[in-house]
């Protein structure tokens, strides 16, 4: 009869992952409570209200900027490490196109918004498209790494190019939307901004339009066919680069949307703002499943929820440790994302 020690080890020989999964998670939630404690009266002073406000304007914007991510991850099956510096192009696009605006007298803030809008999304489409032709197009055939090194390339060409012709301290525009919606909480109160309304619902409107294109236009249709069989898109007469071309333009115009929203919220930029909010969109883009749209706007409004609620209750000093160690740990549990498929390698 088998022992039950011999039972145990059996049971660990034939499923050392399951244990070592089990043994890190465990490890990472007493580390957790024992480094950063939860503090007192979080749901009567408001807190967890507040913050749940914050991470779902900032995870929004990561879900705009991680579609960019996962569009052209599922038409290609590579990232463009360049994409987080095509947000920070489009936030200072934003600010040259709030001041035009306000420079030649216009004041209505409908006005102003829309108007920025297009410019940003025009210009900034013009850069993604460039990275393709640039960064991608002449390597497709070659090593899959050497466009990802291309791209790098390309991120650091746009952060010195702004730096030089920007300078380097941080820019800013002024409060476009003043007000507020607030509510009493117990002791304390919530209250959500008119830019943090306005952010979330231009977030949604934009993810709604990206679906509604995606599915019902002859272009979604074409990008569809060309991300499930390039070769066979081809054959039934698809011009499968130019659609790699529209894919690359609709990402940025999805940055080019973060760039503008994000700098109402904060009101400042500098050169170096595509590096970290371009590494937490593609944490957001893998954690809901690289090549999911749906995915991509899951996973940023999780990481911008998790991280809002982590700064505000327990630590903001390692913020970003937390958002960057919620990525470790969905590489390591579910490495397909929330809404991914596994990937079945074919030999």
């Amino acid at each position: 009869m088998e022992t039950a020690r011999g039972m145990r080890l059996r049971l660990l020989g034939t499923c050392p992952v399951r244990f070592i999964r089990l043994v890190l998670s465990c490890s990472l939630a007493s580390l957790t409570v024992h480094l950063f404690p939860l503090r007192e009266n979080l749901i009567v002073d408001g807190i967890f209200l507040q913050q749940l406000i914050n991470g779902l304007t900032l995870g929004s914007v990561y879900g705009l900027i991680a579609i960019g991510y996962t569009m052209v991850y599922g038409i290609i099956g590579m990232i463009n490490f360049a994409h987080g510096d095509v947000y920070m192009v489009s936030a200072y696009l934003a600010a040259i196109g709030i001041a035009l605006l306000s420079f030649f007298g216009f004041e209505s803030f409908p006005f102003i918004i829309f108007g920025t809008l297009l410019f940003t999304i025009a210009v900034t489409g013009m850069y993604g498209y460039a990275i393709e032709r640039i960064a991608y197009k002449p390597l497709r055939n070659s090593t899959r790494l050497a466009p990802l090194i291309s791209a790098i390339g390309m991120s650091l060409i746009l952060q010195n190019y702004v730096q030089i012709s920007q300078g380097a301290r941080q820019q800013g525009i002024p409060t476009m939307l003043d007000g507020a919606l607030r509510f009493h909480i117990g002791e304390g109160f919530v209250q959500l901004t008119y830019t943090k309304l306005f952010i979330i619902v231009a977030s949604i409107a934009g993810m709604l339009i990206l679906t509604y294109i995606i599915k019902y236009t002859r272009l979604g249709r074409m990008c569809r066919a060309t991300q499930q069989d390039r070769k066979m898109a081809q054959i039934l007469g698809i011009n499968t680069d130019r659609v790699i071309s529209y894919v690359f333009v609709i990402g940025a115009a999805m940055a080019a949307l973060a760039g503008v929203l994000i700098t109402l919220n904060y009101g400042t930029f500098d050169f170096n703002a595509g590096f970290i909010i371009g590494i937490k969109a593609f944490t957001a883009a893998v954690l809901g499943g690289i090549g999911s749209l749906p995915g991509a706007m899951l996973g940023g409004i999780i990481l911008g929820v998790a991280e809002a609620q982590f700064s505000g209750l327990v630590n903001s000093d390692f913020k970003d440790v937390f958002a960057f160690s919620l990525l470790v740990t969905i590489m390591i549990f579910r490495p397909q994302g929330l809404l991914g498929k596994p990937q079945v390698a074919k030999v």
